[in-house]
Order: C-alpha cells, then structure tokens, then sequence
C-alpha cells in the first residue's frame, strides 16, 4: 500500500482535533451547568480567584477549566494580568439561554449519548432499536434546552406568518395540537403569543410530559395550554387548524402514519407545520458542521429511536425534502411549501 505522507499527516491532524473536541466538550458541559459562563458573562477580565468567589466553586478546578478554554479559544487570556476573559460574542453562544444563538444544550445532550454507547453497539450488531426512554435524563432536558432558543427566534415572527393564514387564524382563536412536543416549548411560546387560541401536547415519553406540565404551571398559562401522554399515530382530538411537528417526525417509526393521522384531525383549511432539520438526503451535501452533527445525531439518536417502536419506516435525520414531501402526499396532504428556512431547521406547511 503507498500512502501519501502529506495526506496521512493532514488527516491525522484533524482526527486528534475531533478527539479533543469531544473531550473538551465535557468542559463546555460543566462550564455551562456550573453557571461558569454566566458569571463570566460580561464580567471583563477576571482572575482564577475573582472567578471562584463569583461561583462558589473550587479556584484549582477553575484553573484548570480555564486552562482548557484557553486552549480552545473559547476564552481570552492576558498572561500580565494573570486574568480570563469571555468576549461578548462567545458569551451569546455559551452564557445566555434567551440568545437563539445559544448552544448548551447541545453539550447536555452529548453526556446521554456518551452513556448509551453500549446499548449502541448492540443495536448495530442485532439491528434492534435504542428507544428514546432508554436514554438518560440528560437528553429530554439538553434537547428541549437546545431547540428553545431557535424556536424563540423563529416560531412567532417567522415560521408561523409563512403558514399562509394561520396567524390569523391562531390571533382570532384556534386550535393547535403539537405533535411530539417533548417538554412543550414550542407548544408554550406559541400559547404565549396567541391567548385566544387553545394548545394541546402530545409526547408518547411520559416524563417530558411531566415536565411540560409544570413548566406551563410556572408560566401561568395552564389555562390555555394542556399535556397529554399520547402518540402520533393516535393522539386524541380533532378539528386542529394547526397540527404541528418539531424535530420529531423522523423520529418515528411510522411517520406516515402519523401524518395520516394528522389529516384526519384537522379541520376545514386546517394545515401541519413539520420542522425537520435542514440535512440533505446527498451524503456530500451535508460536509458541513451543522450536517456532521445532525448525521451523527441520526445514529446515536434518531435513527435507533424509530428503530425500537417497530414500524413499517426509519427516516433518519437527512432523509431530505423529498421523502417528506412523498410521505404527505400519500398521507392526503397535497399542498406542500417549503416556509422557511434557518441554519438547523427548514420548515414545511401542508394541507390537504
């Protein structure tokens, strides 16, 4: 075998900057629960010790987690001062969950991921599913902790004025199931935006359920907002002026069936929003960061998710527009438009 060195070298290099990446993603993980990038967070320049006394924790660990953010450039440091800095720019991404900018969720996510290697490798040897329940706790909360600031940024002012008449319908007084809604911040935002109309959750995963209930308790809005343990095959209702999917449809083992489902339940001129992530179905096309890390996701997450609920169909993340646009076609969905569009999300509106 000839090997071109240069080439070897080059690729070397970039497998042990992805190694480090997924070890320093563990310090990003604690930076972020710890509340580390918070007080950080427009400080200005702090030493190991200003920074142990604004956290309560331990200035040794601190250092050493400083150490590692400097060398990942998350962090600025000024050797005369002795001091760290976390600039404004980087503060948005890491410190701010209100930013739609913001990603910490996505370092929740990685520690239930880590954790479930196992059940992984016996799924590739038996072909057998990773049911979402089966994970950590720490991939409810990090996935609804990541979705929630695009959904901030997009749903009201962007998605749902591309719907073709359904803010006003929503305005006037509508009502809406949200299919898959994990933790129900989607399904809030919405209700928060839109009092007059009416908003029920769906999620087959009984402890997002939960939580979705009490975070709509805290926000007052358990008048107008209710969660209810059910499928997307058989969620109860009908008559919906709005059905909606966020990241979820791929997800599952049948998602034909869950949009014929959906089109049974919606009333006259009613429509479904599905909000899937924006990977191409083109292997070459998603070599891209936000293409590697939703493919990745599709292997460890999605994909083994609709595996375990014994469907007739497994999507993946990257099916593509096509597959989705087909499979609501057969479901009697035969109006179908791309709405809009982000760097992690495309969105569709269909009706019958």
């Amino acid at each position: 075998m000839s090997l071109d060195e240069d080439r070897m070298m080059e690729f070397l290099e970039r497998v042990v900057t992805d190694g480090g990446a997924a070890m320093a993603g563990m310090c990003t993980a604690l930076g972020d629960r710890l509340g580390v990038y918070a007080a950080m967070a427009g400080a200005g320049p702090l030493t190991s010790a200003q920074l142990a006394a604004r956290t309560g924790l331990q200035e040794r660990y601190l250092r050493e987690w400083l150490a590692a953010q400097v060398a990942g450039e998350y962090v600025h440091y000024d050797a005369a001062a002795d001091s760290y800095l976390l600039p404004d720019e980087h503060a948005a991404v890491l410190a701010d969950p209100s930013a739609p900018t913001y990603c910490g969720g996505l370092f929740t996510m990685l520690q239930a991921v880590y954790a479930s290697e196992d059940a992984l490798m016996e799924a590739f040897r038996t072909g057998d599913g990773v049911g979402w329940g089966e994970h950590g706790s720490a991939l409810f909360a990090g996935a609804a902790k990541f979705f929630r600031p695009g959904y901030a940024g997009a749903l009201v002012p962007e998605w749902i004025p591309a719907m073709n008449g359904t803010e006003a319908k929503l305005a006037a007084g509508a009502q809406v199931a949200d299919v898959g809604c994990g933790y129900g911040w989607s399904t809030m935002l919405m209700a928060q935006a839109y009092p007059a109309s009416r908003f029920h959750g769906f999620d087959f995963h009984a402890p997002s359920i939960e939580a979705a209930r009490g975070l709509a308790a805290e926000q007052g809005l358990a008048d107008r907002v209710e969660f209810q343990v059910a499928g997307a095959q058989d969620f109860p209702g009908g008559d919906y002026d709005l059905i909606t999917f966020f990241d979820c449809l791929h997800d599952m083992g049948d998602p034909g069936g869950a949009l014929h489902h959906a089109e049974q339940a919606l009333a006259e001129g009613g429509s479904c929003m599905i909000v899937e992530p924006n990977a191409s179905a083109d292997p070459v096309a998603n070599a891209n960061p936000v293409g590697r890390a939703l493919t990745a996701a599709s292997v460890a997450i999605c994909l083994p998710s609709a595996v375990a609920q014994h469907g007739p169909q497994t999507m993946g993340n990257h099916a593509g527009e096509d597959a989705m646009r087909h499979l609501a076609d057969d479901a009697g969905l035969h109006h179908w438009k791309l709405a809009a569009e982000t760097p992690v999300n495309r969105v569709y509106a269909t009706s019958r």
